[in-house]
């Protein structure tokens, strides 16, 4: 990173810092102070000036605008947190303290991702060990609902995890086939093609995993994203386009089959197609949330100033309306460019990558899996689509799904500095 952007990185963690102290401030002043408001505050600033100075000693080159965008989301997440649900701001916190941590720890272990390369087929046992714990042994905190987690007093979500580590699988695996991929089609005619029946093992096998999170977990969330992943990564590895319409029809019946068989799915769809009629039942959290939405036209009510507890769950699932309540359509459309940031550089990593599939189909992959995720979950609050109960990265409660998604950050950062080295080199 050169004199530049190092300044550019420090002045838009600046920006990051002012905009989530400003927050914090005026949310004590609507509310009242307690001290509860102070320790996840501290705990982030010592996350923003912290990783600056290690990422700058330790990857140099790194990408300026990956640091910024994570910890802006992540500061305004515990700003809601705090709003929304004062008891965990400083669980929170602590989970934040444990992201920096592992984000730390990996950045320090090796600059060369070679290493996951070398042992992806490893990474498929790790992700199926997950998956079976889950299923052995998952518990829920709650005490009733699907049992997607592992552990006793600290829960974590076995599923966050194995997202990373089937992307992990699948760049290594599509990096050593990708050339066959793209050869491995029957022509038709003269000008069209469509997949050689090769393709459909893969597809199969992916599309079973995921019948399998639905079926024995009813996780349509993580089920959802690991197909949908998978398919784009296909995609970009094979170019063969059919292959999208193919998956996506899998999806759909595999979605009636949910629906005929879940409960848990047919509610989803039932008050995605029709939330009015229950809007005191089963309907009552979609149909209030887009009441939130609503109301917080072009800038909102302001933080702290609105409704947006009436939603239950709202610190988790729903985030995005309490956003669009209190910061409005402005705060809707930073929060998008803010994640669009951290996708876009992703995919920007995987495009100047071309040279390296692995690293150019992992950054794909991570940039992907923000992506799908953030979609599904701001779709599914505005009633685009069934909610499938995902958190929205960085911003939303939960302690697993923050330190995954600083993981996909570390890992980006990573790779900005491998591609640079790689650049420099030529």
């Amino acid at each position: 990173m050169n004199v530049e952007q190092c300044r550019r990185e420090r002045y838009l963690l600046l920006i990051a810092a002012a905009f989530v102290i400003l927050n914090q401030i005026t949310l004590a002043l609507v509310q009242g102070f307690h001290s509860r408001m102070v320790w996840p505050m501290v705990v982030w600033l010592g996350a923003v000036v912290g990783l600056q100075r290690i990422m700058a000693r330790r990857l140099p080159h790194h990408d300026p605008y990956l640091l910024p965008a994570m910890l802006l989301l992540t500061g305004w997440g515990l700003n809601l947190v705090t709003r929304l649900a004062p008891s965990f701001s400083n669980r929170q916190a602590l989970w934040l303290a444990l992201s920096v941590v592992v984000l730390v720890g990996l950045v320090h272990t090796t600059t060369d991702l070679a290493w996951l390369k070398r042992y992806h087929y490893h990474w498929l046992v790790v992700g199926m060990s997950l998956l079976a714990a889950t299923i052995i042994y998952g518990v829920n905190p709650s005490g009733f609902g699907p049992r997607l987690w592992l552990g006793a007093s600290i829960y974590f979500q076995p599923s966050e995890l194995l997202k990373v580590v089937m992307v992990t699988f699948l760049a290594g695996y599509f990096a050593d086939h990708w050339r066959v991929l793209r050869r491995q089609h029957i022509p038709i005619g003269q000008r069209l093609t469509i997949p050689s029946p090769a393709f459909f093992t893969p597809i199969v096998l992916m599309f079973s995993l995921c019948m399998v999170l639905l079926i024995w977990q009813r996780d349509l969330g993580a089920a959802t994203i690991f197909f949908v992943v998978f398919l784009l990564m296909l995609y970009i590895a094979s170019g063969q386009w059919l292959l999208l319409v193919g998956g996506g029809v899998l999806l759909v019946l595999a979605g009636l089959v949910g629906y005929v068989l879940f409960d848990v799915v047919a509610l989803r769809v039932d008050v995605w197609l029709n939330p009015w009629q229950e809007s005191e039942g089963r309907a009552f959290q979609i149909v209030q949330s887009l009441m939130a939405v609503a109301a917080g036209g072009l800038t909102g009510t302001g933080i702290g100033q609105g409704l947006p507890t009436f939603i239950p769950v709202v610190h988790s699932d729903f985030v995005f309306a309490a956003i669009a309540e209190e910061w409005g359509l402005v705060g809707v459309l930073g929060l998008i460019v803010a994640l669009g940031v951290l996708i876009f550089r992703g995919m920007r990593l995987a495009i100047l990558n071309q040279d390296n599939p692995f690293l150019a189909l992992l950054s794909a992959g991570l940039s992907l899996l923000l992506a799908t995720q953030s979609l599904l979950i701001i779709g599914g609050t505005l009633r685009l689509w069934p909610l499938t109960g995902v958190t929205l990265p960085f911003v939303s409660y939960g302690g697993s799904s923050l330190v995954i998604s600083f993981v996909i950050v570390g890992l980006l950062l990573m790779i900005s500095e491998e591609t640079w080295r790689e650049n420099s080199a030529t």
